[in-house]
C-alpha cells in the first residue's frame, strides 16, 4: 500500500516537473523525506500528505480515483472531429479530442486542388508535417518550401506562414504543432 501511494505520489510529482528537492521546498520537507516517501519507506501524516497533493495540483478523490489515473492511448475513427472550409478548399481532421489542450496537436489536413489552409501569424509552435499524398507549399516568411509525398517538414513558426496544395489533384498531410494554434 505505501510503495503504491510512494509510486502515485513520484508520477504526480515528474509529470509536475518537479525534483524531490523541488518538491520538498516547496512543503517544507526534505528530499530525503521526500524519497522515503516514493519509496514506500515512510508514511506521511494526513496534513502532509495533502500539502504534497496541493503543491502537485491533485486531489485526493483524483489521486484515489482509479479511473481518473487511466490514460487513453488508442484514438479511432470515432475519436475524430472535423472541419471542413469549402471555399478554400481544405478538410481538417483531429485525430486526439482536446489535443488543443496537450502539448502537441495532430491533425490529418486535406486539401483539393488548389486549396489552402489559412494564414498563420508568428507563434511559439513547432511544427511538423509528413506529406502522405501529393505536394504541399509552405511560404514561411518571404520563403517557399515544397514538399511531396513521403517527405517530411518541420519549422519553428516564428514568422507568418501558411501551407497550401501545390498539385494537380488532391494533397494530403499528417501535422502535428506544438502551443496549439490551429
Amino acid at each position: 500500500m505505501l510503495q503504491a501511494i510512494g509510486s502515485k505520489i513520484k508520477n504526480l510529482r515528474l509529470k509536475k516537473g518537479l525534483t524531490q528537492e523541488e518538491l520538498g521546498e516547496r512543503t517544507d520537507l526534505s528530499k530525503g523525506y521526500i524519497s522515503q516517501l516514493e519509496r514506500g519507506l515512510s508514511s506521511p501524516s494526513i496534513e502532509t500528505f495533502f500539502d504534497i497533493l496541493e503543491v502537485l495540483g491533485c486531489t485526493p478523490k483524483q489521486f484515489f480515483d482509479e479511473e481518473e489515473r487511466i490514460q487513453k492511448v488508442v484514438y479511432g475513427e470515432g475519436d475524430t472531429t472535423e472541419y471542413v472550409d469549402e471555399e478554400r478548399g481544405y478538410q481538417i481532421q483531429w485525430l486526439v479530442p482536446e489535443s488543443n489542450e496537450k502539448e502537441m496537436e495532430p491533425i490529418l489536413l486535406t486539401f483539393k486542388e488548389k486549396g489552402e489552409f489559412k494564414k498563420f501569424e508568428p507563434s511559439l509552435s513547432e511544427t511538423f508535417a509528413y506529406v502522405l499524398k501529393g505536394r504541399i507549399m509552405i511560404t514561411l516568411g518571404k520563403k517557399e518550401y515544397y514538399a511531396k509525398a513521403g517527405e517530411a517538414i518541420y519549422f519553428s513558426a516564428t514568422e507568418d506562414h501558411q501551407i497550401v496544395n501545390d498539385h494537380a489533384g488532391e494533397s494530403e498531410l499528417l501535422l502535428v504543432a506544438t502551443e496549439s494554434y490551429l
